[in-house]
């Protein structure tokens, strides 16, 4: 009787690599080892014999970049998504990505179920779960930190090094970083370990060596430097003139970005499961990408389509955020997005410094914005006469008006009386 086959989500560290022995000994099982390389570099370097060396029946690392970078990224920054006030989401969307290979791979291999090593008390879980029940309800998914038996045996760090010893896993783990640390082509995150104080600084002289993929703004480049984004229909598509695929875009932004310390960000965010949490991410491709996107719309964007958008994007943020990328409602504000984004198109100067994005100009064929009609000098169109103003004010004001004839006109009402007195004596 042939054995279950189970696809693991495999990164290599620690974690996966106890787990793709655990699950082979616990469910005698087939174990296939699928890791997406979504910009992880150096990373992947020897996973291929690591996982075999380990135990796994085959192998797939599958080069998923320009998806990622033209049917992920691309669409959620046409949102404008940016999770809390902070996060790009560099994380977020790289897992539904890469649940639906695990998918994909199941069902091509007779696999009755996917594994991942996401712990119990992160989003991540969440995420790849989700995905696989919106794609794949039929396919088992096993989570390991979730059974009780797994964490009994392993209630450390210290019980899965031994086992690895005594298994002959390959795999180096050590202090010498004491936290955890997710990358790809979007970004690379940082949490747990030290950063669990949310007092411990990061950016210290002392610390900044956890930085990857940017310089610290204190050690950037004394030169600003300008950079020109080329947008048609909201996708970044040249970049100082130079045509690139949406893969590219992302490796050039971040190779400027990095230079010039941009894109560091550090917060305490709300996961999904409830608690609080705090990361600390580097985002430098994406940081310019969003900002010169943000400057394209406000050139060429219908104001109340703008506003309609714009009043989508904390829901669409979380939607990301909480793992829900192929849920209708994602779908459906997708397709919103779609639309408010066919004019979205011409260039934006940036000028990058010391962790700063600078607008620096913005051109395009189908600008909105008329200097004829904006101007405080006299207007030769004609297009606005300000006697109008009068009217328009006096209706808008008219339920004001009948408010504080009703109530009576309180000013203070908006004040705080604390707050008030407090203008007062300072």
């Amino acid at each position: 009787m042939a054995k279950e086959k189970i696809v693991l989500a495999y990164s290599g560290g620690l974690d996966t690599s106890v787990i793709l022995k655990w699950l082979k000994e616990t469910y005698d099982a087939e174990i296939i080892a699928f890791t997406a390389d979504i910009g992880q570099k150096e990373e992947l370097d020897g996973l291929e014999e690591k996982a075999l060396a380990t135990g796994a029946s085959k192998v797939y690392i599958d080069d998923l970049r320009d998806e990622f970078a033209s049917d992920f990224i691309q669409p959620m920054f046409q949102a404008g998504a940016l999770y809390e006030g902070q996060y790009l989401l560099g994380t977020s969307i790289a897992r539904p990505l890469i649940a639906k290979r695990m998918v994909e791979i199941a069902r091509a291999e007779g696999a009755t179920a996917i594994a991942h090593g996401a712990t119990g008390k992160g989003n991540d879980q969440v995420r790849f779960e989700l995905t696989a029940a919106a794609l794949a309800p039929e396919i088992k998914v096993i989570a390991p930190w979730r059974s009780e038996a797994f964490r009994e045996q392993f209630p450390g760090r210290a019980e899965m090094i031994a086992y690895a010893e005594k298994h002959g896993i390959p795999v180096q783990a050590s202090a010498a970083k004491p936290y955890s640390m997710d990358r790809n082509l979007l970004h690379i995150s940082f949490e747990s370990g030290i950063l669990e104080d949310p007092w411990f600084d990061p950016s210290s002289d002392e610390n900044k060596e956890m930085f990857v993929l940017s310089v610290s703004p204190e050690d950037a480049p004394d030169t600003a430097e300008y950079v020109e984004l080329s947008f048609e229909q909201g996708n970044c598509v040249a970049i100082n003139g130079a045509a690139l695929t949406p893969l590219q875009v992302m490796e050039k932004l971040n190779e400027l970005g990095g230079k010039h310390g941009v894109g560091r960000v550090d917060m305490v965010e709300n996961r999904f499961v409830g608690m609080k949490s705090r990361g600390v991410y580097e985002t430098p491709g994406g940081t310019i990408l969003f900002t010169a996107h943000r400057k394209m719309e406000s050139l060429t964007m219908d104001r109340e389509v703008m506003h309609l958008r714009d009043s989508l994007i904390a829901k669409y943020s979380n939607i990301v955020y909480n793992g829900f990328w192929f849920a209708p409602e994602r779908l459906a504000i997708q397709a919103l997005v779609q639309e408010s984004q066919k004019n979205v198109t011409g260039t934006v100067r940036l000028k990058l410094y010391k962790g700063n994005v600078i607008g620096a100009g913005v051109k395009s064929p189908v600008s909105l914005y008329n200097p004829d009609i904006a101007t405080m000098e006299a207007d030769p169109t004609q297009a606005y006469d300000q006697n109008d103003a009068t009217g328009f004010i006096q209706l808008n004001a008219l339920r004001l008006k009948v408010s504080a004839g009703v109530h009576g006109a309180n000013l203070t009402a908006a004040v705080p009386k604390q707050s008030a007195e407090a203008v007062y004596t300072n």
